[in-house]
């Protein structure tokens, strides 16, 4: 399995595997991709970071945030093409400058 971090507000848009972009006919079914009850925020900002889990199958994943006020003054999409291992995860998760969420809970 391979993990990410995404931002509370935006949204997975295209998935590319290892043939290509993603397609759920050839494929027959959609990736295996699942937000985890875990988050993570900076002590001084109250924005917080998802986990998420995806296949190994998968190897990157466009995001965009979901807010569309001003299209022209945001970002419109980012590409992440370097997913983490679980061991990576652990170490972010470790981090004595972040806080750790799960399930509503400190931990």
């Amino acid at each position: 399995m391979k993990y990410f971090f995404l931002s509370e507000g935006w949204t997975i848009g295209r998935i590319w595997g290892i043939g290509g972009l993603w397609d759920v006919a050839t494929q027959r079914r959609l990736p295996d991709l699942q937000k985890l009850d875990v988050c993570v925020s900076n002590d001084t900002d109250t924005e917080k970071m998802w986990l998420y889990r995806v296949e190994d199958e998968v190897l990157m994943l466009e995001v965009k945030p979901q807010w569309t006020e001003h299209p022209s003054t945001g970002i419109g999409q980012v590409v992440l093409t370097r997913l983490i291992t679980a061991d990576q995860v652990l170490d972010r998760l470790g981090t004595a400058s972040t806080e750790c969420r799960v399930q509503g809970g400190l931990f």
